[in-house]
């Protein structure tokens, strides 16, 4: 099991593609419960379409997450 350091802070730019990824974390996950739950979307699609399409947004979401919260490896 690795050591963390706990003392030790992230540099900024750590930081700053932390908050990045979770920004992008909550736009796929907003962008895939929109593409589902907006009945009246300008794109034209099938209910079947729009929802298979959220449901993998939201998926996706979620991959970016659990490798966001990964440890790197140096």
């Amino acid at each position: 099991m690795p050591k963390y350091n706990h003392e030790q802070q992230k540099s900024l730019s750590q930081r700053f593609l932390f908050i990045l990824g979770l920004l992008m974390f909550s736009f796929y996950l907003l962008l895939g419960l929109i593409m589902i739950f907006w009945s009246d979307m300008p794109v034209a699609l099938s209910k079947n379409y729009r929802i298979l399409f959220g449901v993998s947004l939201i998926v996706y979401s979620f991959f970016r997450f659990i490798r966001l919260l990964q440890p790197k490896k140096d």
